[in-house]
């Protein structure tokens, strides 16, 4: 019933996946419900809405992302880290959480689907040491860009990129950004069978 609705879901998008990323995906989704009961990981619950706003939400942003090593910081359950790992097998992923119960559900995610291209780790994002920098942030659950380009600086050099997730177009955001930030693009996304609007920015630092 998932695969089929997975299918479909991927079947509107461009995305090309293989039966094993389909599965592995599916895979995923069962051990965030079951984990879920107990850990409180993510307020969605039922497992055909997780497709669509945990799933396809983090993979439709998987062809913008440049480099081949990516840090997804305030990880929650592994968003969008996991699928995107799923999708780039061939791209490194740090998911970086400051809550041990998330790490410790991410670890057995990583186990139970062989996953090696992720390493879960728990720290705060400004104690973290970042050696090599990264190509790439991610966040998707950042209070404001702001703050995460102001507690993400040393995880890039001025060739990576931040990539933030959001909602509606977050132009007061954008407004508010230190001199030292600038948008390179923002791209709007469409999630199929999701309501409401995703954005991604990309932004760069310049010196």
């Amino acid at each position: 019933m998932l695969k089929e609705s997975l299918n479909k879901l991927i079947a509107q998008t461009q995305l090309s996946l293989t039966e094993n990323q389909i599965n592995l995906l599916i895979q995923y989704v069962e051990l965030l419900v079951k984990w879920n009961k107990a850990y409180n990981l993510t307020s969605v619950r039922d497992p055909q809405e997780m497709l669509v706003k945990h799933i396809l939400d983090s993979l439709v942003v998987g062809d913008k992302l440049q480099g081949n090593s990516f840090i997804d910081v305030g990880t929650g359950p592994g968003l969008p880290g996991i699928p995107l790992a799923i999708l780039y097998p061939e791209k490194q992923f740090v998911l970086l959480d400051s809550l041990g119960k998330r790490i410790t559900f991410l670890r057995q995610v990583v186990f139970q689907l062989k996953l090696t291209n992720v390493t879960p780790v728990q720290a705060r994002v400004e104690n973290y040491k970042a050696d090599p920098v990264f190509d790439g942030v991610l966040s998707r659950a950042f209070a404001s860009i702001t703050d995460m380009v102001t507690w993400c600086h040393h995880l890039i050099d001025d060739q990576g990129r931040f990539y933030a997730l959001k909602g509606q177009f977050p132009q007061d955001e954008i407004e508010q950004l230190p001199d030292n930030i600038q948008v390179c693009q923002s791209h709007q996304l469409s999630v199929p069978q999701l309501t409401g609007e995703r954005h991604l920015i990309e932004l760069k630092k310049i010196t």
